[in-house]
């Protein structure tokens, strides 16, 4: 059957028609790019345009679009900020000239080496076309091979090689992945089961190889970012090869001394090396040429570039399958550029740009400019209450007003609270949820300008700031935290609080006074892609270690009991994303370090934009009311009360060994919302350990906290540092 029009004529004059009623809109991608450039999210348009969120996500994907009054809405939305931000001009960008390097023989691994299956670029791609290549830069990339299939790793039989489903997106500006890591003999082995011969014997060869030979890198998360650096891992024998020690004798700054044989040769050679020197994450720049950076990051392995907490056992593996490892949490999260906690912080500038291309409207140029709802370029003193005790702008002010305490949980039931039917019961359950953190900055607004000061104002729940109020008339259950303070007791007078602590006073149908205030005129949802890539990442990875969202809960917690045996290097990567989360938290109020350092001096963390104490208050404060809110709808709805709760891990007494004994559920068997429920996904929650009622009720006497030891150890405190 055909599908042209019968009447050809009049289909164009429809469409005319169409075109001059204001009924064709501008196309998905423009759509799209014309709501990033605003800094707003697919939830605030929804609500804007009285529409489910789904409806705006078609309409940007092109699978509908609005009718009716939606329709006229929607477009004199999208004329307003296409007049505010119009689209920058396309130019072609010159092939930059390549000087043709030695020949470059492609190296073939050991037979007992494991292939590499395909491991997927970054599904986030500059919305313009890469430049193609000048044929120049095509004959100085080196060929790669895949390694050849075999039964095990030489070194590590027993780890599984990373197991990915979806093939690479190929970038021609980066053929060879986003990273390689270099063994003693010369072989850079890289994503996809790559194996490259570098031939450096310095680290200025590496660099210079690494730039213009390896074809290494990775492209921009956001339109207005930059690409990723190249990656070079270092082993121990590759670190020897390029004259570096086996250990750094500095063990305070961690980094060569200035006078170190390879520091000298890389000023020598007019390279550079950031403020933290060379150290495990040691980066090599030059100022930029134009639009090409020239930076190249090395990891130390030696050196403990990858520590066993945050990369459980990767260090130990061979380079091919360190290099899967690696390269599977750059194509979901990014290029480690340092510690999980540094790449989560990066994250957030790569996902929020803090600048974009403007048009200067008296020359007409353009020129980089502010991009709204990022946290721009110079850094913002906190308010007083929001900062730390040693800042500049508490010692030079001398303020004593008190400070902001919203960290997470650590209390623990008062014995004399715990009913002798409780202690009755056989054991000590703890659930603990899924990136807490990750789940309380879905959707979180916070502060993107300076604070300003209010006496006596009203209280605005979704303004974010720091608010001083007394909450000491408000009388929770003594079986539960109060939901105000981290160690879970009474407030005692006034304090500041962050606003969501504040508004869940009022969700209690308490009434707050304020007495000061500091808030913030222009807000956003700024973390809101970091939570959605992370989230994906961490999603993703679980559901490769055969935890997905399809499963019941009893094939959940199976699934969960023995996931990290299903790949322990994809088990890595899981554990590599979790603590992202809580690392970037955590840097976004870095404390100074050193012994040199004095109380009222600036430290080096204060020159980012991204130090932002207030930041990391809300999305702590979110988190322990999120746990509250469960702790209390799980009184209400089963009767029982917690043990113990530290940050995300809570302990119940129950009459069986798993979850399924007290977690409530109705008549058909399914999850009862607003409690604990199980699942894979974020602020979901999982088995974290059992033990016996008697041993937590011991911990209990001694003054301890059952839930820093359910799992059998010594729990890490998640408090965002």
């Amino acid at each position: 059957m055909s599908n042209q029009p019968s009447d050809p004529l009049a289909a164009v004059d429809a469409l005319l028609a169409a075109v001059e009623s204001g009924q064709i809109l501008p196309a998905p991608a423009e759509r799209v790019r014309l709501r990033e450039a605003a800094g707003l999210t697919q939830a605030a348009v929804a609500q804007a345009l009285g529409v489910r969120l789904p409806s705006i996500q078609a309409w940007e994907e092109g699978r509908a679009e609005p009718r009716a009054e939606r329709l006229q809405a929607y477009r004199r939305l999208l004329e307003g900020l296409a007049q505010r931000y119009p689209a920058p001009p396309r130019h072609e960008p010159a092939p930059a000239p390549v000087t043709p390097p030695a020949p470059v023989t492609p190296r073939v691994p050991e037979s007992g080496q494991v292939p590499a299956p395909a491991v997927p670029e970054s599904p986030a791609v500059p919305e313009s076309p890469a430049a193609p290549e000048s044929p120049g830069a095509r004959a100085a990339r080196p060929s790669a091979r895949r390694a050849p299939a075999a039964a095990a790793s030489r070194s590590h039989p027993r780890r599984p090689a990373v197991k990915t489903t979806t093939p690479p997106a190929s970038d021609p500006r980066f053929p060879h992945g986003p990273l390689a890591v270099l063994d003693g003999d010369g072989s850079a082995y890289g994503v996809d089961g790559i194996v490259l011969d570098c031939p450096a014997t310095t680290v200025v060869d590496l660099v210079e190889w690494t730039l213009a030979e390896s074809g290494l890198g990775a492209p921009r998360l956001h339109r207005y970012g930059k690409d990723s650096d190249p990656l070079i891992v270092l082993t121990a024998s590759a670190a020897a090869r390029l004259g570096l020690p086996g250990r750094l004798e500095d063990r305070r700054g961690l980094r060569l001394p200035e006078d170190h044989p390879v520091v000298k040769q890389v000023t020598k050679a007019k390279w550079k090396l950031t403020r933290r020197g060379f150290g495990p994450w040691a980066r090599i720049y030059r100022p930029s040429e134009g639009n090409r950076r020239m930076c190249v990051q090395l990891a130390v392995l030696p050196w403990d570039a990858l520590d066993e907490r945050s990369w459980p056992g990767v260090a130990d593996l061979d380079p091919a399958d360190i290099a899967r490892v690696l390269g599977v949490y750059a194509q979901r999260v990014i290029t480690p550029r340092g510690s999980t906690a540094v790449s989560g912080l990066e994250l957030m500038t790569a996902l929020r740009p803090p600048t974009r291309a403007v048009q200067d409207r008296t020359t007409g140029q353009w020129v980089s400019g502010h991009h709204p709802g990022s946290l721009g370029t110079e850094p913002m003193d906190p308010a007083p209450p929001e900062a730390t005790a040693e800042h500049p702008v508490v010692v030079h002010t001398g303020w004593k007003g008190g400070f902001l305490d919203e960290e997470a949980y650590q209390w623990v039931r008062d014995l004399d609270l715990l009913s002798g039917d409780e202690a009755a019961l056989p054991y000590a359950v703890g659930l603990d949820l899924n990136t807490a953190f990750l789940a309380a900055a879905s959707r979180l607004t916070v502060g993107l300008s300076e604070p300003e000061h209010f006496t006596n104002p009203r209280f605005y729940p979704k303004v974010p700031g720091s608010w001083l109020v007394d909450l000491s008339h408000v009388e929770p259950d003594p079986r539960l935290p109060s939901p105000f303070t981290p160690d879970g007791t009474r407030p005692q007078g006034p304090a500041w609080y962050q606003t969501h602590t504040v508004a869940y006073a009022q969700e209690l149908g308490y009434d707050v006074e304020i007495l000061e205030a500091y808030l913030r005129r222009e807000t956003g949802a700024y973390l809101d892609p970091w939570h959605d890539r992370l989230k994906d990442a961490y999603v993703a990875t679980l559901a490769e270690l055969g935890v997905t969202k399809d499963l019941g809960d009893t094939e959940f917690l199976a699934a969960m009991e023995h996931h990290k045996e299903q790949d322990p290097a994809l088990a890595a990567v899981l554990a590599a994303i979790k603590a992202t989360v809580k690392g970037g938290v955590g840097k976004l109020r870095e404390r100074p370090q050193g012994k040199g350092y004095q109380e009222g001096d600036r430290w080096p963390a204060l020159e980012r934009p991204t130090w932002r104490p207030d930041i990391r208050a809300a999305v702590i404060s979110k988190a322990r009311v999120n746990m509250h809110r469960k702790l209390r709808n799980m009184a209400e709805m089963t009767g029982r009360y917690p043990l113990a709760v530290l940050s995300d891990c809570v302990v119940y007494p129950s009459p069986g060994a798993s979850p399924l004994d007290f977690l409530p559920y109705d008549a058909s068997g399914k999850a009862k919302p607003g409690g604990f429920r199980l699942g894979p996904s974020p602020g979901l929650a999982k088995l974290e350990g059992v033990q016996p009622m008697a041993w937590a009720v011991d911990l209990m006497e001694q003054g301890l906290n059952p839930a820093r030891h359910i799992k059998g150890g010594d729990a890490v405190l998640d408090e965002g540092e």
